[in-house]
């Protein structure tokens, strides 16, 4: 399924509405090898582009009662995102069944807008992949993207709340952004390292150095 998110409404954006982020699928290398970017990220090659698709949505939502924390090892650093399963159950389920299946291991960041959002969850690198599947969780109708929000991306056609594997953290104070796009939580630890994250984006949305995804992990308690 592609998946090009769209941020309509808001912004008129910062281009938001265009499609995939203009990444054709090749891979780079970083050519810096100072080990250690002026930015406090850790200069790193781009991983190759891996195939989307391949993947079975759970059946089942998370266990009630549960915390469920989603930590993202990046070489920039690491930040925390607390899930919120009552709002979006389906999209919870799907996330930490994606990240305990190592989807979005070895991943990037693929968009970077400066003080709006960082994005990523597409193995492919297009901006168009996606995990094979779809979930709906129809977000509030008073969601608010404010800064360390979490939510997914979706194309424009699709209903609200439609989720592949692409994510959004909110980098800027309010994205304004209507409520048509699940949320799945907030970074409750390291906002630092997102905000760093959030200023590596030129002005085509993309990445100024390769922002890898290591590893993701899932703690619940």
């Amino acid at each position: 399924m592609r998946r090009a998110p769209t941020f309509a409404a808001v912004a008129a954006a910062v281009a938001l509405a265009a499609g995939c982020g203009g990444d054709d699928g090749t891979t780079t290398a970083a050519t810096d090898t100072s080990g250690t970017s002026a930015a406090g990220c850790t200069s790193v090659e781009q991983p190759a582009a891996k195939p989307g698709g391949g993947q079975k949505a759970p059946t089942q939502p998370l266990a009630s009662g549960k915390t469920y924390e989603v930590v993202f090892t990046t070489n920039c650093g690491n930040f925390t995102i607390t899930l919120d399963v009552k709002t979006a159950p389906k999209t919870t389920a799907s996330l930490v069944s994606l990240a305990r299946a190592g989807f979005f291991d070895n991943t990037i960041f693929h968009r970077i807008v400066p003080g709006f959002v960082i994005q990523g969850g597409d193995p492919t690198q297009s901006g168009t992949g996606g995990p094979g599947y779809s979930t709906v969780d129809v977000p509030p109708s008073d969601a608010q993207y404010t800064k360390g929000v979490v939510a997914m991306a979706k194309t424009g056609a699709e209903p609200p709340g439609t989720s592949g594997s692409q994510f959004f953290v909110v980098t800027g104070t309010d994205a304004g952004l209507p409520p048509d796009y699940a949320v799945v939580g907030k970074v409750t630890e390291g906002l630092d390292v997102v905000e760093r994250i959030g200023e590596l984006g030129d002005a085509s949305q993309q990445p100024t150095q390769p922002v890898v995804i290591q590893k993701v992990t899932v703690k619940e308690s």
